[in-house]
């Protein structure tokens, strides 16, 4: 009776040309499978046992991709060992596996980058980030593609590999804190210092301009219509700085007619001969 299970369970199963696999050979199949599975959870429940919430999440992430590398290449190997020509399969597929690997080219490069974002740090979630010319706050990384919220609550989703190919301005690496700035002309006619003063009383009104560091004004040029003048203030809500910016525009406009200062604009002054 047991050299008939024996039997039953060594006996090869011829599948095509390239494949010969028994019972017993499935069996050990599925258990080498579950053996993997729980030392992966073992490995994952230890290593993220000692890391906070935040590195938590990015740990989870980068090791989800390595638990499907780690099964497939367990997968091949025990295939392997058990009677499966691996090596025939490959071949038979070369030119069907190259085709897919051409079409998964970008797929990687998405999942590399985002192993590299995650372990590397260049970016946080509620970080306020400039690429392509867009601004936005990071609302989630994951290991393909980042989405982030514009300044217009649209959602942005952004390929990982974007990171790699192209420019990356982190407006909060260093802080919420940032500098704005504001440049107006005003005419030559006008009192500098006035000016100056406005500007800063101006800026000092909007709630969200810090007071500390206090705001500063600079004669920054002397324009061909005009003297240009540059607003320096600082701000904690760098996402929203846009808005603030214009709100305090407004204000200067205001300011600037109550006051009777001139806001130029571009002049030619032309001088006809006549020979």
């Amino acid at each position: 009776m047991l050299s008939k299970i024996l039997d039953f369970l060594t006996h090869e199963y011829v599948i095509g040309d390239t494949i010969t696999i028994s019972i017993l050979g499935a069996l050990m199949v599925i258990g080498v499978f579950l053996l993997t599975s729980f030392i992966l959870k073992i490995i994952n429940r230890i290593a993220s046992s000692k890391l906070n919430k935040d590195s938590r999440l990015k740990f989870k992430s980068v090791f989800s991709f390595f638990n499907n590398f780690i099964y497939a290449v367990v997968f091949l190997l025990t295939l392997q060992n058990f009677g499966v020509n691996i090596t025939a399969i490959f071949a038979a597929s070369a030119a069907l596996l190259v085709g897919i690997g051409l079409a998964l080219q970008t797929f990687f490069q998405d999942i590399i980058s985002g192993i590299f974002i995650l372990s590397d740090q260049t970016v946080h979630v509620g970080d306020v980030i400039e690429i392509n010319g867009k601004v936005c706050k990071v609302k989630n990384i994951k290991l393909r593609t980042t989405r982030a919220t514009t300044i217009d609550n649209k959602v942005l989703i952004i390929p990982n590999h974007i990171y790699l190919t192209s420019i990356l301005y982190n407006w909060t690496a260093n802080g919420a804190l940032t500098r704005e700035s504001i440049v107006v002309g005003v005419s030559y006619d006008s009192d500098p210092d006035k000016v100056k003063e406005l500007l800063i009383a101006v800026a000092n009104d909007h709630p969200k301009v810090l007071k500390n560091p206090a705001p500063i004004v600079m004669l920054s040029e002397f324009g061909d219509s005009s003297l240009e003048f540059t607003l320096l203030f600082s701000m904690n809500s760098s996402f929203e700085s846009n808005l603030s910016k214009s709100d305090i525009r407004f204000s200067i406009v205001s300011s600037f007619r109550e006051h009777n200062i001139e806001i130029p604009f571009p002049q030619r002054v032309v001088h006809m001969q006549n020979n």
